[in-house]
């Protein structure tokens, strides 16, 4: 007996679509649980006085963009060599403020 050509991809995707709806219902299951660490966890950033997430642990300028200096080595010029590989994942700032690079706005222009 020969399969139609057909018959392995359909199989594939009711496999997937099977799988899809395991993932959902796991989800579904887990939910009140997921909701309640998830309150649990905000309770303790607040305690602490967390702050944000931390992206990368390679280099301060990638661990947290927002609080970035401009004095970090390899940070100065957004067209420099990139030496941590999670430097490429970030984009360069788009305002680097009025004192970036030790340069006025005027000169900047």
């Amino acid at each position: 007996m020969s399969l139609r050509p057909a018959t392995p991809v359909l199989s594939a995707l009711a496999a997937l679509l099977a799988l899809a709806g395991v993932e959902g219902a796991h989800a579904r299951l887990t939910a009140p649980r997921e909701t309640a660490r998830l309150a649990d966890e905000a309770q303790l950033v607040r305690a602490l006085g967390l702050t944000d997430l931390a992206l990368f642990t390679e280099a301060r300028y990638t661990r947290h963009p927002a609080l970035a200096d401009l004095a970090t080595a390899f940070q100065d010029n957004p067209l420099s060599f990139e030496h941590f590989p999670s430097g490429s994942l970030i984009a360069p700032p788009e305002n680097f403020g009025q004192t970036a690079l030790g340069f006025t706005p005027e000169e900047l222009r």
